[in-house]
């Protein structure tokens, strides 16, 4: 919920599996966030990121890093990052 100043003001906001796109609950421990890092052409952090959640469903099925792999080429096509 956004109050009258426009600031969020729920106290839990659920994540989406990047993968799937299902939600990911509270009581799902087996669920990771990681922020893969942006790199220029010479190979040093500029200091952007993105940011991938996995669900624990993911990471049961052993496809977390296929998931993950994909997803980063994905986005990497998108910044035309090398």
């Amino acid at each position: 919920m956004i109050n009258a100043e426009g600031e969020n003001v729920d106290l839990y906001i659920p994540r989406k599996c990047s993968w799937t796109s299902r939600l990911i609950e509270a009581k799902d421990h087996a669920s990771v966030q990681m922020n893969v890092g942006h790199l220029d052409q010479a190979g040093v952090y500029t200091g952007q990121y993105t940011t991938y959640a996995l669900s624990g469903y993911v990471r049961n099925m052993g496809d977390g890093d296929s998931a993950l792999d994909i997803l980063w080429t994905k986005e990497k096509a998108k910044l035309a990052q090398a």
